[in-house]
């Protein structure tokens, strides 16, 4: 590697892994990671809620076994220790418009004959039902999930919209098919392993920022806080300068600049770059609880489906019942008391229809409203994801609505991250070269 300075603006996930892998290559002491505010994490991060009384994540993220990067991204920082997982592959639900329940199991490897098993499979869906999967497999980059799948069954009502709206945080009719159609392929061919879902236990920052943070700061890195980027100056394709709010930094010919900001920022600060156009919306509820309601009791963690109700899924850990509602645009202007009690009478009839007692009365919660969560992962929005060498030269990009093939998920994130390092490396080498 030269003496050459490399620069990453933002410090979410893409921005740390990024830092992260550049920081292992031996680069550190020349690494310097621009953050405008004052912690790292972005949308994936936990704080504390002093009306609560305990930290909370600002939204659920759910971890599945088919993540490499981000169980990359964890090996460097201590493992899979901070992640909570059921003692096996099993998924709960509750379907509140008929009264029903039952828990989804795939089986171990990669033969999915579970889907034979009545017991496994959910009530009501045929074998042939779940097939209909390939067709998303096989979509075309115009087509919806609506258009690929049979939406008069019901297995399209009671799996394929919730997880399309968990997944994409767009309903069917206006989600990627192709994007689904990924994640369908990497998840459920993985079998239980790669569907089995984890949780990062006692919050996101503890799992997956906060040790980040700390290792790249003990490898010698820079780490600016309260650094926003204002402005960047360009010629012949190459950045030679970055304006922030207190100062500015000249960037050499062989410096590097990863930008791993979101779009609406990348498209301020790069007039010309083509991004995903419209976002959606997610709302999380978190309920604190004054004893564990868990399913299972042995579970560190559980996390349970909901089927005719505002929310897709919950998460039920040690003292808190977060519930998150995905493609939640219509819902932002709503009192927060109606959608507060609302959504808790939709929880406490779901843990019923599990055999979970519930205690009377709502409990106090906290509403986290992230009003542009994700790009709209519409097929139009498809070819605007713009490649990690978009704009050329010393500039590159990353972050989950960059061109991943992944919905806008942590693990697309990291391996955005991961790629714009890959090619900050290489370039380095070349100019050694």
């Amino acid at each position: 590697m030269t003496d050459a300075r490399i620069h990453i603006v933002g410090a979410g996930l893409a921005g740390l892994a990024a830092a992260l892998s550049l920081a292992d290559a031996g680069v550190a002491p020349r690494l310097c990671l621009h953050e405008a505010s004052n912690h790292a994490g972005g949308r994936c991060r936990s704080f504390h809620d002093a009306a609560l009384g305990c930290t909370i994540d600002n939204g659920n993220h759910l971890i599945l076994g088919a993540n490499p990067a981000v169980f990359g991204y964890l090996a460097g920082l201590g493992g899979r220790a901070a992640l909570a997982s059921p003692p096996e592959t099993v998924f709960p639900f509750a379907d509140l418009a008929t009264g029903e329940s039952w828990l989804l199991r795939p089986n171990r490897g990669r033969l999915p004959w579970w889907i034979a098993a009545r017991s496994r499979r959910v009530p009501g869906s045929r074998v042939g039902d779940y097939l209909q999967a390939l067709r998303l497999v096989a979509a075309g980059p115009a087509d919806s999930v609506a258009d690929r799948l049979d939406r008069r069954s019901t297995l399209y009502r009671r799996l394929w919209e919730p997880l399309t709206v968990a997944v994409l945080n767009a309903s069917p009719e206006e989600g990627s098919a192709r994007l689904m159609g990924r994640v369908v392929r990497e998840v459920f061919g993985g079998g239980a392993e790669g569907s089995r879902p984890y949780i990062a236990a006692d919050g996101l920052s503890a799992a997956l920022v906060d040790p980040a943070v700390a290792r790249l700061a003990g490898l010698g890195a820079e780490i600016r806080f309260a650094s926003r980027l204002r402005a960047i100056d360009r010629s012949d394709g190459g950045v030679t300068a970055l304006h922030f709010a207190g100062d500015s930094v000249i960037v050499g010919r062989d410096d590097r600049v990863i930008l791993a900001v979101p779009p609406l920022v990348a498209a301020r600060l790069l007039p010309g770059l083509t991004v995903p156009l419209g976002s959606r919306a997610i709302l999380n509820l978190h309920y604190r609880l004054d004893r564990p309601l868990r399913r299972d009791p042995a579970a560190a963690a559980e996390i349970i489906g909901l089927v005719g109700s505002i929310a897709q899924w919950l998460f039920l850990r040690d003292g808190l019942a977060s519930v998150t509602v995905s493609a939640a645009d219509a819902l932002l202007d709503r009192p927060d008391d109606d959608l507060a009690a609302t959504v808790w009478r939709e929880v406490a009839a779901a843990l019923g229809l599990l055999g979970v007692a519930v205690p009377p009365g709502q409990p106090r919660v906290r509403i986290v409203k992230e009003k542009r969560a994700t790009f709209l992962q519409s097929p139009a929005n498809l070819p605007r994801r713009p490649a990690t060498t978009a704009l050329g030269g010393n500039l590159l990009l990353a972050g989950d609505w960059t061109d991943t093939g992944l919905p806008a998920t942590i693990e697309g994130a990291i391996r955005s991250g991961n790629a714009a390092a890959a090619v900050a490396r290489r370039a380095a080498i070349a100019t050694v070269a």
